[in-house]
C-alpha cells in the first residue's frame, strides 16, 4: 500500500484535540487511589505548558461507578452528568477534559444517547433546571486527560531532563502500554487510533524515547470489571485477568507499564504481590516486580520532578528499578515523609517480592 494510502487510513483513527482552555473534572477513585498524578497533571498543563485548564470545587463524581454497579438507574447518572455540564456552560468553557476513563466512556454514552433520544435529553435538561437552576449545555469536545498528555507529548520531550532510556547501556526501556477498557472499546471513535491501534500511550512512549512492548494479551482487561472486584466471591476472576496478562508479557522482559486509567494501574500493581504470595512467582528483574505508573506520573519523571513529589511511594510495586536506569536521583530517606515532613512510618515489606 503506499504511504499517501496508509496515511489516509491512519488519518480515520484520529480525534480532534483542542489545544487549550478545558473544563477539568477530576476523578473519585484516582483521588483516593492516585491523588499526587491528577496534582501533577494540572502542574504540567498549567505551570509547564501554560494551557488554561480550569476546575471548580462544586462539580461531583459522574455517578459512573454506581451507574454500572446498577446502584443507580441511567436517568440518574445522566442527570449528574448534565450538572458537570452545567457547570461547564456557566463558568464559559466547551472544552470538557475528564480524568476518569469511567467518567469518559458514560459522557461518551450519554452523550451519544441524548442525540438518538431527544426526548430524553429534554427530560434531563427539565430536571436540571428544576433541582439545580443550571442550563442544559453539551460540551463542544471532550477529551480524557491522557489525550492531553499525547496531545502535548513532543512539547513535554523539549522540555524533558530525562527520557526513557537505560543511561548505562543507550538502550531504550521496554514499556508496555495498557489502555483502559472504557477509554477505546467502549466507543472506539472518540480514543486516539480506535480500539484496533489505540496510540494514546504509545505516541508518549515513543516520542519520550522509550520502545513499546507487543505481546498477545495486550489488549486484555487488567481484571477490575467492576462486578469481577466489587462483589468479593469474584475476586478470584480479577486476579485470573491480571495473572494472565502478567505471563503473556513475561517472555518480552518489559522494564515497566505505563496505563491510562484510575483502576488499571491500581490492579497491575497490587496483584503483583498477590500472585507472589500465591505463587511465589516475580516478574520483574531480581525478584522485583514491574514497575507499573499512571501516565502523569512518567510525564513528571521525564520532565524532572522528584518521584516522591510525583506519589510514587504509594504503589506496592517500588519503581526504584525504573528511576536508576534513567538515571533519576532520589533521596530514599524522603520516600515516606509527608506534608511538612511528617513521618508517615515505612510499611512492613513483604517476603514475597523485593
Amino acid at each position: 500500500m503506499i504511504y499517501e494510502g496508509k496515511q489516509k487510513i491512519w488519518s480515520e483513527y484520529q480525534k480532534e484535540i483542542p489545544d487549550d482552555h478545558y473544563f477539568y473534572v477530576r476523578s473519585c477513585i484516582r483521588q483516593s487511589f492516585f491523588p499526587a498524578s491528577e496534582a501533577t497533571f494540572l502542574e504540567i498543563t498549567r505551570n509547564r505548558l501554560g494551557k488554561d485548564i480550569f476546575e471548580t470545587e462544586h462539580h461531583t463524581t459522574c455517578g459512573g461507578i454506581a451507574y454500572h454497579s446498577d446502584a443507580i438507574p441511567q436517568e440518574t447518572a445522566m442527570t449528574i452528568i448534565a450538572r458537570q455540564f452545567g457547570l461547564m456552560h456557566k463558568y464559559g468553557y466547551e472544552n470538557y477534559v475528564c480524568s476518569c476513563i469511567t467518567s469518559f466512556g458514560l459522557y461518551c454514552e450519554t452523550l451519544e444517547t441524548w442525540r438518538q433520544f431527544p426526548e430524553l435529553a429534554a427530560k434531563i435538561a427539565d430536571i436540571l433546571w428544576k433541582t439545580c437552576k443550571l442550563e442544559f449545555a453539551k460540551p463542544r469536545f471532550i477529551v480524557h486527560a491522557s489525550d492531553l498528555i499525547y496531545h502535548y507529548r513532543n512539547e513535554i520531550a523539549a522540555m524533558a531532563r530525562h527520557r526513557l532510556v537505560n543511561v548505562h547501556t543507550g538502550e531504550p526501556l521496554k514499556v508496555v502500554e495498557h489502555i483502559g477498557c472504557h477509554y477505546s472499546k467502549m466507543f472506539p471513535s472518540k480514543g486516539v487510533g480506535g480500539a484496533e491501534y489505540p496510540y494514546v500511550l504509545a505516541g508518549m512512549i515513543e516520542a519520550w524515547g522509550g520502545q513499546v512492548v507487543d505481546y498477545p494479551e495486550r489488549r486484555h482487561c487488567c481484571g477490575f470489571g467492576f462486578r469481577q472486584y466489587f462483589i468479593k466471591a469474584n475476586r478470584g476472576y480479577s486476579l485470573s485477568n491480571t495473572y494472565k496478562k502478567f505471563e503473556s508479557m513475561e517472555p518480552y522482559h518489559p522494564d515497566m507499564i505505563i496505563t491510562n486509567c484510575p483502576g488499571c494501574p491500581y490492579f497491575m500493581d497490587r496483584w503483583q504481590y498477590v500472585i507472589a504470595e500465591e505463587t511465589g512467582k516475580t516478574y520483574g528483574e531480581n525478584g522485583h516486580g514491574i514497575p507499573v505508573f499512571t501516565y502523569e506520573e512518567v510525564a513528571g519523571l521525564v520532565l524532572g520532578y522528584d518521584p516522591w513529589d510525583l506519589g510514587l511511594q504509594t504503589h506496592q510495586i517500588g519503581p526504584e528499578p525504573v528511576l536508576d536506569k534513567m538515571g533519576i536521583k532520589y533521596d530514599p530517606s524522603r520516600k515516606y515523609l509527608g506534608l511538612k515532613g511528617k513521618d508517615l512510618g515505612m510499611p512492613v515489606c513483604p517476603g514475597c517480592i523485593k
